[in-house]
């Protein structure tokens, strides 16, 4: 028991004093949902703002990232923490029934809402059956 405890005093001194370690990247839970005219994405990122989000479109991906910043008090370092936040990251991929220069993104409360509208030939319309 005695030599235990001597090792782990050893591998505790030999650790560094602070060790820096990789940001976690999450996947954001998200609901989808469809309307006549749009489809919309409630992407939940706590601890981001709406200057650490960014709503990017490359071709057919749309890429939702989100940076969560650490809170210490003003005046105090942050020495120890056990929960370990991340930043937020998920892509998808959209199809050609989305008109992409119309689409919105608005940041409430840690939530964020993309509204994605349908172009013209997505939308759902009704079609009048005639007697004959």
């Amino acid at each position: 028991m005695a030599e235990e405890t001597r090792a782990l005093q050893v591998r505790e001194e030999t650790r560094p004093a602070r060790v820096e370690r990789a940001r976690r990247i999450l996947a954001p839970a998200v609901d989808i949902i469809e309307t006549h005219d749009d489809i919309l994405i409630l992407a939940d990122m706590p601890g981001v703002n709406q200057d650490n989000v960014e709503v990017t479109l490359e071709k057919n991906i749309l890429t939702i990232r989100g940076t969560v910043q650490s809170h210490a008090p003003q005046g105090y370092n942050l020495d120890y923490a056990e929960y370990e936040g991340g930043d937020y990251e998920r892509t998808f991929t959209l199809t050609e029934d989305i008109d992409r220069e119309k689409i919105e993104a608005l940041m409430k409360q840690g939530v964020l809402h993309l509204r994605l509208p349908k172009a013209g030939p997505a939308r759902v319309r009704r079609i009048p059956v005639k007697a004959v």
